[in-house]
C-alpha cells in the first residue's frame, strides 16, 4: 500500500493536470447526473372510480373485461386493505387534502351546511390540496371528473372560490356536483358551466381530456413532472352506458349473482387476495336466492348488472387511452399511477327517470340495487355509507415501472393503508414541502403515512386508522378492528361495538367483543378522543333528504352564495332583470338587484323563488330588507309551488329610497310538504330599480 501511494505521487506535472482536468469533468458529470436524477420525479397521475365495488374489476376477483388495470396490477403492486372513507364527498376530502374528512369541512356530504366547522359541506381553508402543494413543488396539475367538494348552493350560485382550479389545479374539466346524467349533463371548463354537446358521454369525455391534458403538458412542459387527478363518475349511477359495451355482457348475468358471488370468491383466492380459509361471507338478507326470482325479473336484474359492468369496461378502456398517451410520450415509465374507489358497492335504491325502461339509455335514471352491491362486496358484508368492510375496503392498484420493486410486480401488499396517506406519498415522491401555514391559515398535520415504503418491501408503520360516518364508526389498530353500525334516526350505542381480528378473519364473521371487553373499551375510548378531537360530535343520523329539507329553511338570505338556490323567472313579453349586486349598496357586502324596463300584467311576471318544505303545525315570519330608486312595492308570498292553495302569506311591500325593513305576521304551516317563498316584481313601474337583502324565514318557535 505504500509503494502504492507512492508511485502515485510519482507522476509528472502534466500528467497531473490532465488527471486534474479529467477529475473536475468526472465531478462536473456526476454532479449533473445526480442533478438530474434529481429532477426526474415521477409524474403521478391518481384515478379515482366511483361506487366500485371492491370485488368488480378482474384483478379483483371480477369477471368485467378490465384487461387495462389488470395490466396495471401485474406491472405493480395491489393492496389487500386498502380503505376509503365510506361515502363519496369524504373520501374526497381526504384523499385530496391527507386528512381526516371531518378536519376538512366534509364529514358529511355536499348537500347541506350542518351546522358546524367538521360538516359545513364544503372544502375549508383550514387545509391544503394535493394540487396546491404540488404546485408549489413545480408540477404541472391537471384534473378531470368529478369535484363533489363544494357545497350545492355554492354551485348552483357559480362561486367559484373553492373549485379545483381555485384550489390547486392548472386545467378542469368534469362535474363540479356529485352526480349527472352521463350523455347530457352540464360540463365544467375551469370556471366555466356549459351543456354537454350532442353525442357526449361523460366518462368518454373524461379519459379523453385526461389523455390532452397530458399530450399538451409534455408539449409545453416537458422538463415539469405531472400531477393528474382523474376522478370517473364511472360506475356511480345512472345506469348509463354505450350500447356497444352492454352488448358484451347482455347474457353474462344471466348466471344470477348467486352463481357470480362464488366464482368471484374462488377467483379472489386463486388470486392470492384471500387466504384459503378466509369464509365468504353470506348472501344478504334482504337479497333474494337468484333462483327464487321469475325469469322476466330474472332478465330485468342481468340487464342492469350488464349496464353497470358497461360502465367499469368504458372505464377501463379510457384509462388504457392514458397508459398508451404516456407511452407515446416516453413517460410510462416514470408515472406513478395509483387507481381506486371512493367507497364500496352502492346498494342504493334509484329510480326516478322518465322511462322506467333498463336500457342504460338517457332518459332513464336507475341503480343496480342491493342485490348486485351484494356481489360487488365480495367476500366482505355491507356497502357504501357504512364501516364494515363491504363499504371501506377498496381495490388500489399502484403502477410505477422506475420505482416499484420489480420482484414486486404482480404481488401484494400486504399491510393496510388509508386514502390520506395519498397526500403524504404525493410529498414524499415529489420532493414537495406540506405547509404548517397556507394562505395565512395554520394547516394540520397530515394523517396519511407515505405508501413508498411498500414500493421496496417495506413497512411504513402505518399505525391507527379512524372512521365516522352517519354514526356509522371503526377504528383499524393493527391486526384489531372496531366497528359499528348505526341505523337512520338513532344514535350510537356501544352495545353496538364489535370487535374483529383482521389477520385471522377479513371477512367479519368472527365477533370478539365479548371475549376481549377490555380491548373494546379501550379502542373505543380512543376513537372517542380522535371524533372529539376532529369534531365529530353531535352525529347526525337524520335521512338524507331530512337534512337537505332543513338546510333548505336556512334562505340564502344575503345572498353570501350569489343567487344559489333562487330560482329566477320571467314571463314572456316582460324585460326586466334579476342580478346580484356586489356594491356593498345594502347591509352586507351582495344585495339582489331588480329592474324593469318592460313590466307584465301579473304580479309573478318577474320572481325570486325559494323553494323548501316544511311541516304541518310549524311557525314563522319572513323577515327582509329592501330599497328602490323611488316610491314603489312588490309582492310577498309563501305558498304552495303550484299556486292553487290559499296563500300562507300574500303580504305587499312598499319601499323606497329610504329603504324598508319588513317583516310579516306570525304563520303555521298549514299541512305537510313543498311551499315555496315568491318575492313578486312584474307589476313595477318602468325604470323602477329595488334592492333585495336579509330575507329570512324564522321560526317563531324551536322546530
Amino acid at each position: 500500500m505504500v509503494t502504492a501511494a507512492v508511485n502515485f505521487f510519482e507522476v509528472n506535472f502534466m500528467d497531473m493536470k490532465s488527471f486534474v482536468k479529467t477529475t473536475a469533468l468526472l465531478f462536473l458529470l456526476c454532479g449533473l447526473a445526480f442533478t438530474g436524477k434529481a429532477q426526474q420525479r415521477p409524474n403521478i397521475i391518481v384515478i379515482l372510480a366511483d361506487d366500485l365495488g371492491f370485488s368488480d374489476i378482474g384483478s379483483y376477483g371480477g369477471e368485467v373485461k378490465t384487461p387495462t388495470l389488470d395490466k396495471l396490477a401485474e406491472g405493480g403492486v395491489r393492496y389487500k386493505q386498502f380503505y376509503n372513507a365510506a361515502r363519496c364527498c369524504p373520501t374526497r376530502a381526504s384523499l385530496m387534502t391527507g386528512l381526516y374528512p371531518h378536519q376538512a369541512g366534509m364529514g358529511w356530504m355536499a348537500a347541506a351546511d350542518l351546522g358546524t366547522p367538521a360538516y359545513a359541506g364544503n372544502l375549508n381553508d383550514q387545509c391544503v390540496t394535493i394540487a396546491e402543494v404540488m404546485k408549489e413543488a413545480g408540477y404541472g396539475t391537471y384534473m378531470t371528473g368529478k369535484w363533489h367538494l363544494t357545497n350545492e348552493r355554492k354551485i348552483n350560485g357559480m362561486v367559484t372560490d373553492n373549485w379545483p382550479k381555485q384550489r390547486g389545479f392548472d386545467q378542469y374539466f368534469g362535474i363540479i356536483p356529485g352526480g349527472a346524467n352521463y350523455f347530457t349533463p352540464f360540463i365544467y371548463s375551469n370556471n366555466e358551466r356549459y351543456k354537454a354537446p350532442d353525442n357526449f358521454y361523460l366518462t368518454d369525455a373524461i379519459s379523453d381530456t385526461s389523455v390532452q391534458y397530458i399530450d399538451k403538458h409534455f408539449a409545453t412542459r416537458k422538463n415539469d413532472p405531472l400531477f393528474m387527478y382523474v376522478a370517473y363518475t364511472a360506475p356511480h349511477w345512472p345506469l348509463h352506458a354505450l350500447q356497444k359495451d352492454i352488448d358484451k355482457y347482455k347474457e353474462l348475468y344471466k348466471a344470477g349473482w348467486d352463481k357470480l358471488r362464488r366464482q368471484r370468491y374462488e377467483k379472489q383466492k386463486q388470486l392470492g387476495l384471500l387466504a384459503k380459509n378466509v369464509p365468504l361471507s353470506p348472501r344478504d338478507a334482504e337479497v333474494e336466492a337468484w333462483e327464487s326470482l321469475p325469469k322476466a325479473k330474472q332478465d330485468e336484474m342481468a340487464m342492469r348488472m350488464a349496464i353497470y359492468a358497461a360502465q367499469i369496461d368504458n372505464m377501463d378502456q379510457g384509462i388504457g387511452r392514458i397508459v398508451q398517451k404516456l407511452k407515446e410520450k416516453n413517460q410510462l415509465d416514470n408515472t406513478l399511477i395509483l387507481f381506486m374507489s371512493d367507497n364500496g358497492a352502492c346498494a342504493e335504491f334509484i329510480s326516478s327517470g322518465k322511462s322506467k325502461e333498463v336500457n342504460g339509455q338517457e332518459d332513464t335514471f336507475e341503480s343496480y340495487r342491493i342485490q348486485w352491491a351484494n356481489l360487488g362486496s365480495t367476500p366482505f358484508k355491507e356497502y357504501k355509507h357504512y364501516t364494515y368492510e363491504g363499504g371501506i375496503a377498496s381495490p388500489l392498484i399502484a403502477h410505477w415501472p422506475a420505482g416499484i420493486d420489480k420482484k414486486l410486480h404482480n404481488k401484494f401488499v400486504n399491510e393496510y393503508g388509508h386514502v390520506a396517506d395519498i397526500m403524504a406519498t404525493c410529498v414524499e415522491l415529489g420532493k414537495a414541502s406540506y405547509p404548517q401555514v397556507y394562505k395565512g391559515k395554520a394547516i394540520p398535520q397530515m394523517v396519511g403515512k407515505s405508501l413508498a415504503p411498500h414500493f421496496k418491501g417495506q413497512t411504513n408503520h402505518r399505525g391507527v386508522i379512524y372512521w365516522e360516518h352517519e354514526a356509522n364508526i371503526a377504528m383499524r389498530d393493527g391486526k384489531w378492528k372496531l366497528v359499528a353500525k348505526t341505523a337512520e334516526d338513532a344514535e350510537l350505542s356501544k352495545n353496538s361495538l364489535e370487535l374483529f381480528d383482521m389477520d385471522a378473519d377479513p371477512s367479519e364473521m368472527n365477533n370478539l367483543a365479548a371475549k376481549y371487553p377490555d380491548r373494546v373499551n379501550s379502542m373505543y375510548e380512543a376513537w372517542h378522543k380522535w371524533a372529539e378531537s376532529i369534531g365529530a360530535f353531535p352525529m347526525d343520523t337524520r335521512k338524507y333528504n331530512v337534512r337537505m329539507e332543513v338546510y333548505k329553511r336556512s334562505i340564502n338570505g344575503s345572498f353570501d352564495d350569489k343567487l344559489g338556490g333562487w330560482n329566477v323567472k320571467q314571463a314572456q313579453g316582460v324585460k326586466g332583470s334579476v342580478e346580484l349586486d356586489p356594491s356593498g349598496k345594502m347591509s352586507g357586502k351582495n344585495a339582489v338587484k331588480v329592474t324593469m324596463l318592460k313590466p307584465g300584467d301579473k304580479p309573478n311576471a318577474l320572481a325570486m323563488i325559494w323553494n323548501f318544505k316544511a311541516d304541518a303545525g310549524q311557525e314563522y315570519v319572513v323577515r327582509l330588507n329592501s330599497k328602490a330608486n323611488k316610491n314603489t312595492s312588490f309582492f310577498l308570498r309563501l305558498e304552495k309551488p303550484d299556486g292553487k292553495a290559499d296563500k300562507v302569506v300574500d303580504e305587499e311591500i312598499h319601499t323606497s329610497a329610504k329603504g324598508a325593513l319588513a317583516s310579516s305576521k306570525p304563520f303555521r304551516i298549514p299541512g305537510n310538504g313543498p311551499y315555496q317563498l315568491a318575492l313578486y316584481f312584474g307589476k313595477l313601474n318602468p325604470g323602477d330599480e329595488v334592492w333585495i337583502d336579509d330575507v329570512e324565514l324564522v321560526p317563531v318557535k324551536n322546530n
